[in-house]
Formats: structure tokens, C-alpha cells, sequence
């Protein structure tokens, strides 16, 4: 048989061989060895099968495999350069298997005879395609198995994503977060600890582990310094992965190691980042020969990690918030139970004032003296159960009890007698309140205190107070019950006494001045005139405060939703817009041009008339759902839920303009109101009601400086100039630090003579840009910044300080005391220390107190008035008849001057009998109580012959001179005068 035969007959068989060989195997590299083991038997020589997996080369002999040499890895690159799938030389054959990817290189020895390359192309061809068909088959089971490893880590994911938005707690949530790394790693002993930088401590949230018992408390905050040289402080500190067995560890670290628990076999932790700074860190350990991780294994474990802190921290934000509800919800819960019993305590407060007054009034009163105990009668019987009442009154001698009022079971009568031992004369005796039942009298009676037979008829319970006039008793008022149904505590006894004080004002100035109240008959009339439009105004404030009790969410002058009702509708519309972000909302913040004139020239019920007038009027420029509110004082907002554009909002703001600019008839005059509107629109971005209202506010300021009876919408260019409030307290600041603010002094004269009796110390800031500026530039700036009081006492300490310079050294000095100042438990002793440093005598100070300012805690102001009346400084009450709550204050503090507001005085130049009857009266008052009277606010010659008229001796304002520094009102030396 020649060559040719043989040849094509050993490559049939080999071929066949190739072929049944190959078909059974699937692996590339059972299918690579197979290929060599068949090239060294049929065609003796040295074969090995270069292939990428993975993108790495691999070779394989018939004895070893590995990474293959250079020289096969140059051949192989030859071939693949190549257009020819066989190439041979004298000793070598390389021949092309699936395209680029397997190459199979044969070696020949030196002499051997090498077949033609013919011999090769049957049996290659098969093994090329069966190469090919087996790298395929691993291209696929590894693609697989990466899908299924996708799979896998994108339903953890997602398993950790429901975990955070779920309700379950946190310690649920974290076994959750262990069960779901369990099914992507072995994670049998795992834990996480969460790092706070700014206390460097950790925290151990989870810990599951099968050998370690130590449990850490997962509330336990645990110094770094205490774990240093741990694994775990490596990590934190380190902020890289650390994976493998002790020994392996120990050359991953720098520094030496501290053992912590039982020794695994293998261990792997990550670090939790956001923004390349440390949070956290998850750690698995295996106990288990076998079980240990891989390098696949830590980058999963890193990517999970990520989305892992993102569920801690908003399960940890979503428990912060629900506790700041909670809290917040306890605290306006603990605020409206306060503002429920200060109703309470201001209605009592206004049914004594009303009382009070009407007391203070029958002590002028044109009425004989039977008709004066029957109304005072009716006015004890508004305070509390007055059905039997009666006043007792001693003799000039004190020898005689008479009777003049007497009613008892609804009969009246009079009667008198020797001063005994009766009830009422217990309490003239000791000089205190009585509150006394049937036990209390007969202990009384044991104890020789009273004679049973004075008593007369037994009631159930007795209230007595006593009637003083400069501390000594000259009678008794007396409350008594005969039922069990009608009984007094000690708020009635508080009341009783409260009146008592005045009962024995009116009587005893009546005793005095009878000649006096014949002569002003038509003063008296007016005075009553005057107290029936009060008791008519009072009644209205009553009813109002009682809407507002049925109506917490309602303004009760207008029947409006109010601001709360207001920012809880505006939470609900601003959260749907969130869910759609394509609808809009406009609110329109309305503010009443010039209300405060309206106000001061027709009277309180002309303001009411005109708010619920332009409350009126703006029902009619919206629609529904749209809603109106007033928000405080002459404060209007318009919300409309849905607008298409911003049009609209401008729109409905010139309907409200036009609306509201109509003429409107108050108190017989005929005014034509206006308002200034601030346009906000929202959207999806706002995130609170308050926000909404701020743009909007800012936009109505920004319209009111444009000159009013306007709207402005609102943009950027608003909020930036809301920032210059910024700068003007930093101004502030500044001028505390170099002395800018100055007292300027305005002086008390004698109204006939013209005679300087005194100064008022008035604030000024000397800007370094500005010039002087009056406190109404700054004042409010100053007040929100916390800045005010600091500011005033450094004005206090200059104005003692100057006004020893003036010559005449009984001129006293008067200062303007806040109410936040007097909220001070030690306000007077720093006030003495001021003194005492400046070497003002006390007797030549005055501190000025508005009736607001008393309003927050009235006994300790009293108590600290008080103080200050007994080391000699004095007390005024500034702008009288503007309060609540005037006429209480004045029998109840110490008061050593009263000025009278300017508005009163501003109103003498009109002629009106109300006012001069107010005037009139408040100066018969004062007279009656000692209380020295300033009119404030002269400004005319007319305004000045008209309170000497009415007998008014001292007043201040422009007209008796303009505020100025001190050395304005010094006198001029003599030696300038001779120049």
C-alpha cells in the first residue's frame, strides 16, 4: 500500500475516532484534553491546547495545565494574525480551533518525519467545531448562572427596599436584612454596627452569631478607643474590606491585632460608605472548615451594603418623625389646655374690671343713697351669688353697727346697733376675710369669739369682707347662703375682697364729697352715659370671647376660618399637589390699608364694622372650594386650590381690589377702604403651610412699600430682601459694641407755668450711615433678635447718668420699662445695682409700665412694684384707657403718676363731649386715689388751655418741647451769654 493510501486511511480512522471521542464530552476542557491525548497517539508528538475562558488564557498538556509560556502564547499569536487556520515548520504544527479563542500547538522532534498538513484538516475541522460547541456550552451555563446571580441580588434589593418602607420595628427590620444575605452568601454568624463620627462610638444594631454568647446591647453606644486594635476598628478606621482566615487578616492590617470572641475560619467585612465617610459596617464570619467566602462574595456583600444603610436610615428618620409628632402632639395637646384656662382667667379678669369700674363710677353718681346700695348690690350679684347681701358700716365713734343695705331672703330693711360680738364685727376686729359654715361659726362661738345671740338666723355658709379706707376697717360687706345649693370658695372671697377695695373707695368719697357731686350733676350723668356704652362694649367682648370657646378654629368678629384652620387646609392642598405636580394653588395674604385710623378716629366698633365688612365683601370673590380667612387683627387670606395660571391668581387679586375699594358707610361717615395683596403660587416644592404664607407675606410687605391698594406676586427677588434683615441685626450688634444708642430726653412741664418738673429718657440710634433713627426702624428688628433688653440697659445706665448733670435736682427721670423686662425675677435688684453705680438718688426715678405688659403674670409685676415703691422709685402707667384692664390696675398697684394716652388728648380738638367727659373723669379718679396725672401728646395750644380747664396740671409733647439730647436742655453758662 503506497503513502497516499496510508495516509488517507490513518485519517479516516482518526476522524471516527475524533468523532466518537468527542461527541460524549461537554466541558472545554475535558474537550481540550481529549483533543491532545488523540494528537500524541495518533501523530507522536508533544501537543498542548492554548484556550480563553474568562477572558484568561489557560493551556493544557497531556500531564500538566496552567498559564501558558511565552513562546506558546508568541505562537499562538502568530497563528491567530494569521489568514491560515494550519501552519507548520520543520518541527512545529499550530492549528486555528474556534475562531480566536483555542489553538492547538503540536511539536515534532528534531528528524521526525511531519505530516503533510492535509492530514490534519479532517480531524481538526471536527475538533474545532466540537471546541467551539463546548466553549458556547460554558458561555452559556456561565451566563446562566450570572443571571441567576442578578436575580437573586435584585430581589434581595428589592426584599430591602420594602423592608425600609414596611412598619415593622427596627429590630425586625434587621432580622429581616439577615435572612435576605443569607440567601445570597453563607451569612450564619453575621452583625451590623452603625458609626456616629461625632461621638466616635459604635453601635452593634444586630448580632446573630453561633460560638460568641457576649451579645452586645444594641442601645449601647461603645467607644472606638475601647475596641482599638479589633477587627471591627480596622474596618471603621480603615474603611476597606477586610476578607479571610486570622493569618491572612493579620497582613491586611496595619498594627497588631485583638482577638474579640471565638476564632473563625473565616471572616469578611465591608464598611458601610455615603460620600466616602464611614456609617457602618457588615460582617460574616464562618466557624465551618468549608464554608468561607470569596472575592465575589465581598463585592456583593460591599454593593448590598450600600442599599442596606440607605434602609437603616430612613427607618431611622421615619422613627425620629413619628417621635417629634408624638412630642409636638403632646405639646400643643399641654398649649391648648394653657390657652383654655387663660380664657377662663381673662373672662374673669374683664367681669372684675367691668365691676370695678361700675363701682368706681356710683362714687360720682347722681343717685341718693338708697339707689347707690342697690346697684352696688347688682354689681357684687354679677361677681357671685349675692341673693342675701348687706353692708355694715361704724359710727365716726365706732360704738354703733349700722345697716344701711340690708337684704336677706328677699326682703330688705335697715337697722343698727351697739358694736357687739356678731360675725360682721369679728371680721372688723381682726381686720380679715371671713369664710365660714355652720362648724366654723359654733368653733367661733366656743372660742368666745361671737355671741350666738347676735347671730340671729343661722346661715350655711357666711362670707365677710372687710371695707378699708388708709388701712382702717370702717365697715363690712357680707355674702350669706341658707341652701346647701349655694355655697362660696375661696375664688368668691378673692372677688368679694377685690370689690370690697373699691365699695369702700365710692362709699367713703361719697360721705366726703357730697357737696361736690351736686355741683357736677351733668359730669356724673355723662360719666354714666359713658359706663353704659363700656358695659355694652364689654358685653360684646363677652359674647365674642364665647364664640370663640364654641369656635376654636373660627375668627369670632367674622365668622372666618382662622390661621390654624388655615394652615391645616393648606398642609392638605400642598400635599396633593406633591401627587400631581401639574395643578397649582394660589394664596392672597390681604392686609387693610390705614385700619389704624379707622380705628383711633370712629372707635373699635367702627373697626369691627369695617372687618366684617371687607370679611363680607371678599365671600363674594371666591368660589368654592376656595376659602377665605382671616388670619389676626386686619390680616385677610384668599386660598384657591386650583389654578390653571398664574392669570388667574392676578385675576381674582384685581376682583378683590375693585371689590373692596367701593365706598362703605362706618359710623356716619363715609369712608373708601383698600387693601394691599401679597400673591404667592404654590406648587409640589413647598413642603409646609408656613413657607406658602412667608412668600406670600413677603410679597403683601413688598406691596405695602410701593405705596398700597395693590397686589404683588411674588418671586426670588422678595426673598432676597427678606435677607436684610440679617444685616440689620449684625448693624445692631455692632452698635451695642461701640455705643451708638443714646437716650434722648422729651421734658414734663407745668402746664400754667411752663415749669420743666421732669424727663422722659427716649431711645435713639446714632447709625454711622443713617444718622439718628427713632426706635420705630429698628425696634422690631431688635425685639425678634433677642437684642432689646441689652440695648436698654445700656440706655438706662447713660440716661441716670446725664440727668445728674441737669441743675434742678428735683427733676425726676422716667424710663420705659417692656414687659420682657419685667418677666425677670431679679429686674429690681439690677435696677438698684444700676443706681447704685450711677449715684442717681431712687427717688428720682420713674419707671414707665404699659397695661400690656402686665397682662402675663399681674402679681409679680404688683410684687415687684412693690419692691421698688420701698427702696423710693416710682411707677407710671403709660397710655391709660388704651388697655384692658386700666381701672383694676389702678387700685391694685403702686402707682405714683398715670399718663394719659394721646389719643384722648389728640380728640380735644374736635370738641367732643365723650371725650372730654373720659378726660374729666379720669382726672377725678386719679385726684380721688392720689395718683399724679401727664396728659402725653400735646401738640396744640387748643389741646393745652383744655386740660387747664379741666384742672389737668402737667403734660408733655411737641408742643411743650421735642425729644433732643441732654445738653439741649442744659441752661447756657454765663459766660456765653456775655460773648
Amino acid at each position: 500500500m503506497d503513502h497516499c493510501s496510508t495516509t488517507a486511511t490513518s485519517a479516516d480512522s482518526l476522524q471516527l475516532e475524533c468523532l466518537l471521542r468527542l461527541v460524549e464530552l461537554t466541558t472545554p476542557r475535558e474537550t481540550a484534553q481529549a483533543v491532545v491525548d488523540l494528537a500524541q497517539r495518533h501523530f507522536g508528538c508533544s501537543a498542548r491546547m492554548v484556550m480563553w475562558l474568562d477572558d484568561t488564557p489557560e493551556a493544557l498538556g497531556a500531564q500538566d495545565h496552567g498559564t501558558p509560556s511565552r513562546e506558546e502564547l508568541r505562537r499562538v499569536g502568530a497563528l491567530m494574525r494569521g489568514a491560515r487556520d494550519i501552519v507548520s515548520d520543520a518541527t512545529h504544527v499550530d492549528v486555528r480551533l474556534a475562531d480566536d479563542r483555542a489553538a492547538l500547538l503540536l511539536t515534532f522532534a528534531a528528524g521526525a518525519l511531519v505530516p503533510p498538513l492535509d492530514a490534519f484538516a479532517p480531524c481538526m475541522k471536527l475538533a474545532g467545531q466540537q471546541v467551539r460547541r463546548a466553549l458556547q456550552l460554558a458561555d452559556l451555563h456561565q451566563s446562566h448562572k450570572q443571571l441567576e446571580h442578578s436575580e437573586a441580588l435584585q430581589r434581595a434589593l428589592f426584599a430591602i427596599s420594602d423592608l425600609a418602607g414596611s412598619d415593622r420595628d427596627m429590630p425586625e427590620l434587621l432580622r429581616g436584612i439577615h435572612a435576605i444575605v443569607s440567601t445570597l452568601m453563607y451569612a450564619e454568624n453575621f452583625f451590623i454596627v452603625r458609626y456616629d463620627a461625632e461621638l466616635d462610638s459604635l453601635r452593634f444594631l444586630y448580632f446573630a452569631d453561633t460560638e460568641d454568647t457576649e451579645v452586645p446591647d444594641p442601645s449601647d453606644d461603645i467607644p472606638m478607643d475601647g475596641l482599638r486594635g479589633t477587627l471591627t476598628w480596622y474596618l471603621i478606621t480603615g474603611g476597606k474590606a477586610l476578607m479571610g482566615s486570622i493569618d491572612d487578616l493579620k497582613q491586611q492590617i496595619q498594627g497588631p491585632l485583638l482577638a474579640v470572641g471565638p476564632d473563625s475560619v473565616d471572616w469578611l467585612g465591608v464598611p458601610m460608605l455615603r460620600n466616602g465617610k464611614v456609617l457602618g459596617a457588615l460582617v460574616v464570619q464562618s466557624y465551618l472548615e468549608g464554608f468561607g467566602f470569596t472575592g465575589e462574595d465581598r463585592a456583593l456583600l460591599e454593593f448590598v451594603g450600600t442599599h442596606i444603610l440607605t434602609a437603616l436610615e430612613r427607618k431611622r428618620n421615619q422613627e425620629d418623625l413619628e417621635q417629634e409628632v408624638r412630642l409636638r402632639t403632646l405639646e400643643l395637646a399641654d398649649a391648648n389646655r394653657g390657652l383654655q384656662l387663660e380664657v377662663l382667667e381673662r373672662q374673669r379678669a374683664e367681669r372684675l374690671q367691668a365691676a370695678l369700674f361700675h363701682i368706681a363710677q356710683l362714687a360720682t353718681a347722681d343717685i341718693d343713697e338708697n339707689e347707690f346700695y342697690e346697684r352696688l348690690h347688682a354689681v357684687v350679684g354679677e361677681l357671685l351669688n349675692a341673693e342675701n347681701f348687706f353692708i355694715a358700716l361704724l359710727s365716726d365713734d365706732r360704738r354703733i353697727l349700722s345697716f344701711p343695705y340690708y337684704v336677706d331672703a328677699g326682703a330688705r330693711r335697715t337697722a343698727s346697733r351697739e358694736v357687739g360680738r356678731g360675725l360682721s364685727e369679728y371680721v372688723l376686729r381682726t381686720g380679715v376675710p371671713l369664710l365660714g359654715d355652720n362648724e366654723r361659726i359654733d368653733e367661733l362661738a366656743r372660742d368666745g369669739e361671737v355671741d350666738p345671740a347676735r347671730i340671729g338666723r343661722p346661715a350655711r355658709c357666711w362670707l365677710g369682707v372687710p371695707l378699708r379706707v388708709d388701712d382702717q376697717p370702717i365697715g363690712v360687706v357680707v355674702v350669706q347662703s341658707y341652701t346647701e345649693s349655694v355655697s362660696y370658695g375661696p375664688p368668691d372671697q378673692e372677688l368679694l375682697s377685690f370689690a370690697a377695695l373699691q365699695i369702700a373707695n365710692s362709699i367713703h368719697r361719697r360721705r366726703s364729697a357730697v357737696s361736690l357731686q351736686r355741683a357736677n350733676t351733668e359730669l356724673e350723668q355723662r360719666v354714666a352715659e359713658r359706663t353704659h356704652e363700656l358695659r355694652e362694649e364689654v358685653l360684646q367682648r363677652e359674647r365674642a370671647q364665647q364664640q370663640l370657646r364654641h369656635q376654636l378654629m373660627h375668627d369670632a368678629l367674622t365668622g372666618l376660618p382662622n390661621r390654624g384652620f388655615l394652615r391645616e387646609r393648606l398642609d392638605r392642598v400642598l400635599a396633593q399637589l406633591r401627587h400631581d405636580p401639574q395643578r397649582r394653588c394660589a394664596l392672597l395674604y390681604l392686609d387693610v390699608d390705614r385700619f389704624k385710623v379707622v380705628n383711633d378716629s370712629l372707635g373699635h366698633l367702627a373697626g369691627d364694622d369695617m372687618l366684617k365688612a371687607v370679611a363680607s365683601r371678599l365671600l363674594k370673590c371666591v368660589r368654592e372650594p376656595d376659602m377665605v380667612a382671616r388670619l389676626s387683627g386686619d390680616e385677610f387670606a384668599i386660598l384657591i386650590e386650583d389654578i390653571g395660571h398664574p392669570d388667574a391668581a392676578r385675576e381674582v387679586a384685581r376682583r378683590v381690589l375693585d371689590t373692596l375699594g367701593m365706598p362703605l358707610q362706618l359710623a356716619g361717615s363715609e369712608i373708601d377702604p383698600s387693601v394691599s395683596i401679597g400673591v404667592a403660587i404654590g406648587d409640589g416644592n413647598y413642603v409646609a403651610a408656613d413657607e406658602l404664607l412667608r412668600d406670600a407675606d413677603l410679597a403683601l410687605y413688598r406691596a405695602k412699600e410701593l405705596g398700597r391698594k395693590r397686589f404683588m406676586l411674588f418671586d426670588e427677588s422678595l426673598a432676597k430682601n427678606a435677607i436684610d434683615v440679617l444685616a440689620i441685626e449684625g448693624e445692631l450688634r455692632a452698635g451695642l459694641r461701640k455705643g451708638e444708642f443714646d437716650p434722648y430726653f422729651q421734658p414734663f412741664c407745668h402746664l400754667q407755668s411752663g415749669e420743666v418738673i421732669g424727663y422722659e429718657a427716649l431711645l435713639r440710634w446714632n447709625h454711622p450711615r443713617e444718622g439718628v433713627l427713632p426706635p420705630v426702624a429698628f425696634l422690631r428688628v431688635a425685639q425678634d433678635s433677642g437684642q432689646i433688653e441689652a440695648i436698654d440697659w445700656r440706655v438706662f445706665e447713660t440716661a441716670c447718668s446725664a440727668i445728674q448733670r441737669v441743675p434742678a435736682q428735683s427733676a425726676f427721670l422716667t424710663i420705659n420699662v417692656s414687659a420682657l423686662h419685667l418677666q425677670h425675677a431679679d429686674f429690681d435688684r439690677r435696677l438698684v445695682r444700676l443706681l447704685e453705680r450711677t449715684g442717681l438718688d431712687p427717688a428720682r426715678l420713674v419707671i414707665e409700665v404699659t397695661e400690656g405688659s402686665l397682662l402675663d403674670d399681674p402679681e409679680r409685676v404688683r410684687a415687684t412694684l412693690e419692691r421698688l415703691r420701698g427702696i423710693g422709685i416710682g411707677a407710671a402707667l403709660d397710655d391709660f384707657g388704651t388697655g384692658y384692664s386700666s381701672l383694676s390696675y389702678l387700685h391694685s398697684l403702686p402707682l405714683r403718676m398715670l399718663k394719659i394716652d394721646r389719643s384722648f388728648v389728640h380728640a380735644l380738638d374736635e370738641g367732643t363731649p365723650a371725650t372730654t367727659t373720659v378726660v374729666v373723669a379720669i382726672l377725678a379718679l386719679a385726684r380721688a386715689l392720689g395718683i399724679q396725672v401727664i396728659a402725653e401728646g400735646i401738640e396744640t395750644v387748643a389741646q393745652r388751655n383744655a386740660l387747664i380747664r379741666m384742672g389737668c396740671e402737667f403734660g408733655q409733647g411737641y408742643l411743650l418741647g421735642r425729644p433732643a439730647p441732654l445738653d439741649h436742655w442744659m441752661p447756657v453758662p454765663q459766660a456765653m451769654l456775655t460773648r
